[in-house]
């Protein structure tokens, strides 16, 4: 398949060219489909985790203060960890920092500051802390399936370049080397992951054994698939000559593959 345009994405095994737009208008607004599809992440997710609620022992005022509690520090926390890492990007311009919607989240900052907002929430609503972090964690992923697709909006979080006969092989015009290019279309592979260890964990999250146990096997799984998907991107933040989220999760599911084999021998235990 021949590109109609530099500016549209072709998957051309799958007989596919579109060139979708960044953004839209509505009279004096301008609303940024990245943003606007993360947004439609967050608010699936919180409709799910009211419906849940109650099987963790939550209320469903207690999940609409959570998001009030928990979205601004994941938010501000993934801005940060990513404008942390590509700094330099930013230090000619400072103010550019502000703006979000043009890309530019990590989510691995987006969990650690949503986690920082469940502590705070949950001492002021007096709930458990591990049982809010159970079920918000995994709504975080429906999030995180339905807001990756915001990267293909901005045509961001691509993979390595692969030849065009790869059979899902994602064609971009690569600005720095002035060419249409190839790349493994890692966006839709984590969107897919996140999605099936969304299904595993609601299906888990029914019969929990312990208060945790969803939040631990989340760690597990996402820190698993996170860290071989990327091994195959190339706009990683890094830290010297290593990928920082790589590292992060490669010791992430090691400490977690620790801690659940000893929580489920535990459980074993007191079980007999």
């Amino acid at each position: 398949m021949n590109p109609s345009n530099y500016s549209s994405i072709s998957f051309p095994f799958l007989g596919i060219e579109i060139n979708p737009p960044r953004m839209f208008s509505v009279g004096p607004f301008t609303a940024h489909y990245y943003g606007l599809i993360i947004a439609v992440g967050l608010i699936l997710a919180v409709l799910y985790a009211m419906r849940r609620s109650k099987e963790f022992g939550l209320k469903e005022d207690d999940i609409l203060d959570g998001v009030i509690w928990v979205t601004p520090f994941a938010i501000a926390c993934a801005r940060a960890y990513y404008v942390a890492f590509t700094w330099e990007s930013y230090r000619d311009d400072p103010i550019s920092v502000l703006y979000i919607w043009e890309g530019g989240i990590a989510i691995y900052g987006g969990v650690i500051g949503a986690i920082i907002g469940m502590v705070v929430m949950s001492r002021i609503k007096k709930v458990k802390f591990t049982t809010v972090l159970d079920l918000i964690l995994m709504v975080f992923l429906l999030g995180q399936a339905i807001g990756r697709w915001g990267n293909f909006m901005n045509r961001e979080a691509f993979g390595a370049p692969v030849s065009q006969d790869y059979f899902l092989a994602m064609g971009l015009f690569n600005r720095y080397l002035g060419e249409y290019q190839y790349f493994h279309p890692t966006f839709l592979y984590e969107s897919i992951c996140t999605l099936i260890i969304f299904i595993i964990l609601s299906k888990m999250s029914k019969d929990r054994k312990y208060s945790g146990q969803i939040t631990f096997y989340y760690i597990l799984m996402y820190s698993f698939i996170r860290g071989l998907i990327e091994n195959i991107r190339i706009d990683s933040l890094m830290l010297y000559n290593f990928k920082i989220s790589q590292i992060l999760s490669m010791g992430l599911f090691v400490v977690f593959c620790i801690i659940i084999s000893k929580k489920e021998i535990k459980q074993k235990n007191i079980q007999k």
